[in-house]
C-alpha cells in the first residue's frame, strides 16, 4: 500500500501537539525507539526503506501495516536532523491512573516541565528505577511529542504519563508523604525516606508553583559539595529526578 499525500503531510505535522490530540497519533523515529516500541502501542502504520526491511523486517508483527518508502519521503516526514530508515505510527493510548500503585510505591509528579528532552530522560530515569506512572500538571510538555518519544530511548513503553492538576491529586491522596527539593530542605543524604512517596519535581527555572509547594509535606536539599563553595546556581531537573529516585531507593535497602 503506498504512503498517500495527505498521510504524509499528516505524519510531518505529528510535531504539532494540536495535531496529535486531533488524530489521536504521535510517531516513534529510528531502528532502536521503533523496536523498542513495536509491541507495546497500536500501530498505525509503519514506513520504512527495503534496506531497513531486508534486515528487521522479522521482528515486525505480522499483522503491522508496513508501507516500503524512500528515504527521500522519510525526510519529509522525520522531525529528526537526520532523516532514519523507518517510523512508526502509534495510536495514542487512553491511560487511567492506577492507585493501587500509589501505597506502596513511589509515584513521580511533575510540576510544568517545560522542556522535551527533560521530560523524555525523566522518563527514562523513572524506568531505571521502577517508576511505572507519573503524573503530570496540565501545563507539562506533552508525552507524545517526538522529542520526548525520542529521548525515552523505548521506556514509554514502560512508564505511563497522566495529566492532572496535581494540586487536586495531592488532596485525593491524603495520607502518603509529598516530598519536593528546594534550596532550605533538609539534606536528602541524612534523612529517613519514606517507601511510599509522592515525588514532586518542579520547572527548570521556577520550581515548583506555590500552589504545589503548600501541598508538599516534606522539603529535601540536595547539597552541593564542598559545602560554601561557588557552584552552579541548580541542577538540570533530569539530574534532580535521578538523584532523588537513587536516594529513595538505597533507603529500601538499608
Amino acid at each position: 500500500m503506498p504512503l498517500t499525500n495527505n498521510d504524509r503531510k499528516l505524519y510531518a505535522d505529528l510535531d504539532r501537539a494540536k495535531t496529535r490530540r486531533e488524530h489521536g497519533l504521535f510517531m516513534a523515529e529510528g531502528t532502536k525507539c521503533v523496536l523498542d516500541t513495536i509491541g507495546h502501542f497500536e500501530v498505525r502504520s509503519l514506513c520504512a526503506t527495503d534496506k531497513w526491511l531486508a534486515i528487521h523486517g522479522h521482528e515486525i508483527p505480522h499483522q503491522v501495516e508496513i508501507i516500503t518508502v524512500k528515504r527521500n519521503e522519510l525526510e519529509r516526514m522525520s522531525h529528526l536532523s537526520t532523516a532514519p530508515e523507518v517510523v512508526a505510527i502509534y495510536r495514542i493510548p487512553q491511560y487511567t491512573i492506577d492507585t493501587e500503585m500509589l501505597s506502596p510505591g513511589i509515584t513521580l509528579l511533575l510540576d510544568r516541565v517545560q522542556d522535551p528532552g527533560n521530560l523524555g530522560t525523566i522518563i527514562r530515569i523513572a524506568d531505571w528505577y521502577g517508576v511505572r506512572q507519573i503524573i503530570c500538571s496540565p501545563d507539562t510538555t506533552d508525552v507524545w511529542g517526538p522529542k520526548v518519544v525520542q529521548s525515552t530511548m523505548g521506556a514509554i513503553s514502560r512508564v505511563k504519563c497522566h495529566y492532572t492538576p496535581l494540586p487536586d491529586f495531592i488532596s485525593e491522596h491524603r495520607g502518603i508523604p509529598v516530598y519536593g527539593t528546594f534550596l532550605d530542605g533538609d539534606n536528602i543524604y541524612s534523612c529517613r525516606l519514606t517507601e511510599t512517596a509522592m515525588i514532586v519535581m518542579g520547572n527548570e527555572g521556577q520550581g515548583i508553583s506555590p500552589e504545589v509547594e503548600q501541598a508538599v509535606s516534606r522539603r529535601l536539599l540536595i547539597p552541593s559539595y564542598p559545602p560554601g563553595a561557588p557552584t552552579s546556581e541548580s541542577l538540570n531537573v533530569g539530574m534532580a529526578t535521578a538523584i532523588t529516585l537513587s536516594e529513595f531507593r538505597r533507603n529500601l535497602l538499608e
